[in-house]
């Protein structure tokens, strides 16, 4: 098995690391992924420009001058002259739950490479202010599910969307099937001067789960579960479809 392995925090990052370390008993790796934190990049291209490699570590680990969807597009579409069998991305600094995952960087990259027709997995550490940052224990469940594909292989297209409490392996309850919830409205923004007093934004943090109840990601973190979460492409309301047809044909 051949594994591109990306993220949305940057070459750098603990995650990205210790994931790499992981999955490296089980696979042939290769890391490609972005040169600073694109966090909130979301499914973010890179058209205007011509994208640059560098080689950190030839022949293993890459460093691309764009965004998480740019390093797997370029991973997986011509860059290199093999081909993967599985995307993994992350493990993110921080959760992916619920209304997360149109923002995460970390979850688009795993999208992209489900785009491209390739299974895919997106892990995300949930850690709060002060938090412990077990990322030793995220990457054992990172090893685990893996195993369990290779084991077990899901049919191609499958992303799954990886939350993990921040707590010792030992600690975790187990590992859930889940539904994305949704959170409140983010908080407001948070107005700072620069040093010549001129208005500046920072955009507030995100709301508390809201859609929290039993079954959702939200739920399976406060209760000590690792959430797993299949995420499906396909944004249509077909609920509304009728209603919204009916609402045209005034003008039809």
């Amino acid at each position: 098995m051949k594994i591109l392995v990306s993220n949305d925090d940057g070459y750098r990052a603990e995650g990205i690391v210790r994931l790499n370390e992981a999955l490296r008993p089980l696979a042939s790796t290769t890391v490609l992924a972005p040169d600073r934190n694109r966090s909130g990049a979301s499914n973010s291209l890179t058209l205007d420009v011509p994208l640059r490699v560098f080689e950190s570590e030839p022949g293993v680990h890459y460093v691309v001058g764009g965004t998480p969807t740019d390093c797997v597009h370029l991973g997986v579409s011509g860059y290199f002259d093999f081909e993967f069998d599985l995307v993994c991305s992350g493990i993110n600094d921080g959760a992916n739950l619920g209304d997360d995952t149109l923002y995460s960087g970390t979850v688009a990259a795993a999208i992209e490479g489900r785009f491209l027709g390739l299974p895919t997995l997106a892990f995300s550490l949930c850690m709060e202010p002060g938090s412990q940052r077990n990322f030793a224990a995220a990457a054992r469940v990172a090893h685990a599910l893996v195993a369990r594909l290779q084991e077990s292989p899901l049919e191609r297209g499958y992303t799954l969307n990886v939350n993990i409490p921040d707590l010792p392996y030992e600690q975790l309850k187990g590992i859930k099937a889940t539904r994305l919830g949704g959170r409140h409205r983010s908080e407001p923004v948070i107005p700072v001067e620069d040093p010549r007093g001129r208005r500046m934004y920072w955009i507030g943090p995100a709301g508390e789960g809201q859609d929290a109840g039993e079954g959702t990601d939200f739920d399976a973190i406060a209760q000590g579960y690792v959430s797993v979460t299949p995420l499906q492409i396909d944004l249509t309301r077909y609920s509304a479809l009728e209603t919204v047809s009916h609402w045209l044909k005034p003008l039809a």
